[in-house]
């Protein structure tokens, strides 16, 4: 079997653009990008980089085949004959799901059962047995149908890859931890300077700031579905891991602050804080947005305010975002990155953004505000 495959990472919309910078930056060449995916080829130990490190894509597929199919006899011999028996030992137990778009077979249900048959029949005659328990580890396969294109792949990550393993404690609509990290990513934050969020929650922006500020790999404490597999080679994981273990830095501390009106929930981000390793450099506390000011020259606010979602919030928020421009531009030299679903924001806010990009949180289609400050000198004190 060969050990070159084609990898893909699956994203949220409007993070393709991230999840590309992030496998250039680790060293992954000839990489295709369409909505929702982000593609490339590597080993096994690719496969392994891939879900330890890459912190804003949602999960890691290995790409099994890919072919064109208008009715549902190509669906099952093409599906068929591609080498699942290669990849997947007879005691897998393979769940299938998907979707399709804008094709000829648009019955998900429909498709979902013939492709498992397709995959039973190739592993009967690969293994010569005809019924399996499917008692072993588990190789979920995923489908796409887009535009009569099928893409059959294997889930590498298992959880998504937002599941990082430090948020054990729930809070009211809290924001998943990749768009976050793709959040600080797209503000192109310098580590050198506070980053502070007014409505931090449970805390999922400075933890995820202080795990990039030490260089502290997002997968680095959690394990993945092709740990199992019998085909991968334990010591990938292994020597990924430990490399990742070895390029934690030690930062200032105190540089990010979160705060939130709720006592409970300051809580909850300092409990998650320390699992996730980043209390020691993360300031939370208890404190209205009324008190929010800084003394600081330069700094930045990346945050995801309330939306008001429910009707008796909307005047709430409307007003909390007319605070949060007053606030605000008393600090002329700081940057402000918001997330809201709100299309009205920048009238309520009082300023055209510096630019804005369409971002999707919990399915809710988001602006992302982005209002760039000015660059300091080099005298200037930061």
């Amino acid at each position: 079997m060969s050990e070159q495959f084609d990898i893909i990472a699956s994203t949220t919309f409007g993070m393709e653009y991230v999840v590309k910078k992030e496998a250039e930056k680790l060293g992954f060449s000839n990489i295709e990008v369409s909505n929702g995916r982000v593609q490339f080829k590597g080993g096994f130990k690719d496969i392994a980089r891939a879900n330890i490190y890459l912190r804003s894509a949602e999960r890691v597929y290995l790409l099994v085949g890919e072919f064109r199919a208008t009715d549902f006899d190509a669906l099952y011999e093409k599906t068929k004959d591609l080498n699942w028996s290669e990849l997947m030992p007879k005691s897998a137990k393979f769940p299938v799901n998907g979707s399709t778009v804008k094709s000829e077979l648009h019955s998900v249900s429909t498709c979902q059962s013939i492709i498992k048959k397709a995959v039973v029949d190739n592993m009967k005659n690969s293994y010569h047995k005809d019924w399996f328990k499917e008692d072993g580890p588990k190789y979920h396969i995923k489908f796409t149908l887009y535009k009569d294109t099928v893409s059959l792949m294997l889930d590498t990550s298992g959880d998504g890859l937002h599941k990082r393993g430090y948020r054990d404690l729930s809070t009211t609509a809290p924001l998943q931890e990749t768009i976050a990290a793709g959040m600080i990513y797209l503000s192109r934050w310098n580590k050198e300077r506070i980053l502070m969020d007014p409505f931090c929650g449970s805390g999922t922006i400075p933890i995820e700031a202080a795990m990039i500020a030490k260089n502290q790999a997002p997968g680095l404490y959690r394990h993945f579905a092709a740990e199992r597999w019998p085909i991968f080679p334990v010591s990938a994981w292994n020597e990924v891991k430990r490399k990742a273990r070895s390029e934690v830095k030690e930062v200032n501390p105190r540089l990010i602050m979160g705060t939130d009106i709720d006592e409970n929930v300051v809580g909850i981000a300092r409990h998650h804080a320390e699992k996730a390793g980043v209390d020691d450099i993360i300031h939370f506390q208890q404190k209205p947005f009324s008190d929010f000011s800084s003394s600081r020259k330069y700094g930045y606010v990346i945050a995801n305010p309330p939306y008001g979602e429910r009707s008796g919030e909307k005047e709430e928020v409307k007003k909390l975002y007319k605070n949060m421009g007053e606030k605000f531009k008393k600090l002329a030299t700081w940057s402000f990155y918001i997330l809201t679903t709100d299309q009205n924001f920048e009238n309520l806010y009082g300023k055209k953004a510096s630019k804005r990009r369409k971002l999707y949180n919990g399915g809710l289609e988001c602006q992302f505000y982005q209002y760039y400050g000015p660059w300091p000198s080099s005298d200037e004190d930061q």
